[in-house]
């Protein structure tokens, strides 16, 4: 696969950057595109390697390597690298109903399972698939293709999201009417309200749910299931369902005094941004502004990264990030974290490097536990007090924080946004439906079968499997689909 040499000819370059200190002064997306033949360079670089492990997704030692939807990365990448690319997009999509999601925003793991980043660094999988289906829709080779025959069957797939896109989107190839309810004003779930404009743009999520709308997808928005809609009449209109709302209740912060004014969680502040961004141009006022605020973000993955660029387009005044953990290393050490599993490496992403440009360094604080919020006289935060803590580990594998004595700080703050991650789903619905529940309170499915207790009724993505990537809900929302068409028609013949 690719050019036999081109691991040894070319170095790795990933899509290319704005510069950080102009693009925070807009919400235009961040990176450029690549050049067709850079990225033929890039796929020049793919191996051929014999037993390829990027596109095989597994979890070890609960952190994800490999692709998920096992992208046929090796496949794409030749296409790519011999200037095949109409090739290229039908070998990605078979096995990925949207690769400009992941192409967009995935953390790559297929990159961290990749065979030449063992000893060199690995190829380029995310830049070289973004560039394929970006390819793909400015040559217009991504267009509607309905289905040639229907089979009376209906389904309800619950949430927008890339897990219900997906659903949806394999159930509608397989003939079946499928109507996608959404409780927001607008399709996408996270993907939309969720991920900020500048990292992935609204008009990427639109462009792919109006082909499937023109392809027969019915979608209904400002529609809460549970709620707007019964669940009874759910199951009286629809021969099944695929629940694919979310893990959306929130994690809170382990600390005192967490109801103060000015503390909000991560998924709100974002939400409301981009509301009013695509609503008014942020005209209309109605989202949490930094401006001018002494910001903190507590939480170090990436919906922390995107509360950071989002508080540097509000002009605020300062700007830090608390993460829990040490500082990791800037190569992969490989006694305790040995190729294939995800190198957990030090990594400087886009809101720190913004945050970096305008302020002058990296906003991030590492091993801070805070402890407690301290407010003024109107109730509102004005101070965080923290500690710095030493991670060990018991006899049993448990995670134990030790406090530092004498590492006890005082920080000013007018805006705390908590972004630590979800508990799991809301429980609404899944009561009215009397769908079982794990002690997590996920969904009771298994994987690769998808059906909850009750019959005719399916959970696929954060729902059933807890907080996770976009590529393990398009995975999940692909075999839900798969599964229910099984249950409807008795075979399939869905991947």
């Amino acid at each position: 696969m690719g050019k036999a040499t081109g691991f040894m000819e070319y170095s790795r370059q990933t899509i290319p950057e704005r510069d950080p200190s102009e693009r925070t002064k807009d919400w235009d997306e961040y990176t450029l595109p690549m050049s067709d033949e850079e990225a033929q360079r890039q796929g020049a670089r793919c191996m051929d390697c014999g037993v390829p492990t990027c596109h095989t997704g597994m979890e070890i030692g609960g952190v994800t390597t490999g692709c998920p939807v096992y992208h046929m990365i090796p496949e794409w990448n030749d296409m790519v690298y011999r200037g095949q690319w109409h090739e290229a997009l039908q070998k990605e999509h078979e096995m990925n109903n949207f690769p400009e999601f992941t192409g967009f925003a995935c953390p790559a793991p297929c990159e961290g399972a990749c065979v030449l980043g063992i000893n060199e660094p690995p190829v380029a999988i995310r830049s070289v698939e973004k560039s394929i289906i970006e390819k793909g829709f400015a040559e217009g080779w991504v267009k509607p293709e309905p289905p040639k025959q229907r089979t009376g069957k209906r389904v309800a797939v619950v949430g927008s999201g890339p897990a219900g896109l997906a659903a949806a989107d394999q159930l509608n190839k397989a003939g079946h009417q499928v109507t996608v309810f959404e409780r927001a004003d607008r399709l996408g779930g996270l993907l939309t309200y969720g991920i900020p404009e500048m990292k992935l743009p609204y008009h990427i999520v639109t462009r792919r749910t109006d082909i499937l709308e023109q392809e027969g997808i019915e979608f209904i928005t400002n529609t809460e299931v549970g709620k707007d809609i019964s669940s009874d009449q759910l199951q009286a209109d629809f021969d099944a369902t695929i629940l694919c709302g979310g893990a959306t209740v929130h994690r809170d912060v382990p600390a005192e005094n967490t109801d103060l004014e000015g503390i909000h969680y991560a998924m709100d502040f974002l939400h409301a941004n981009t509301k009013s961004l695509l609503d008014s141009n942020l005209e209309d006022g109605s989202y949490i502004s930094a401006e001018d605020k002494n910001v903190l973000v507590i939480g170090g993955g990436d919906t922390g990264t995107d509360c950071l660029a989002t508080s540097v387009r509000h002009n605020c005044k300062s700007l830090v990030q608390f993460d829990i953990y040490d500082k990791k290393g800037d190569t992969r050490d490989m006694m305790t974290n040995p190729w294939p599993q995800f190198p957990t490496i030090h990594r400087i992403e886009y809101g720190q490097k913004e945050a970096g440009a305008v302020f002058g360094d990296d906003p991030r604080a590492y091993a801070v536990m805070t402890k407690k919020f301290v407010g003024d006289e109107n109730n509102h935060v004005k101070e965080v007090h923290t500690v710095n803590v030493s991670l060990r580990y018991d006899e049993k594998g448990n995670k134990i924080r030790e406090e530092i004595p004498g590492s006890e700080k005082v920080w000013p703050v007018d805006l705390v946004l908590v972004a630590i991650g979800f508990k799991g789903p809301d429980q609404g619905l899944l009561e009215q439906l009397n769908v079982e529940t794990k002690t997590n309170s996920t969904v009771r499915a298994a994987y690769d079968d998808y059906q909850t207790n009750v019959e005719g009724v399916f959970a696929a993505g954060d729902m059933r499997r807890g907080q996770s990537l976009i590529v393990w809900a398009i995975n999940e929302g692909r075999g839900a689909a798969r599964e229910c068409d099984r249950f409807l028609m008795g075979h399939t013949q869905l991947p």
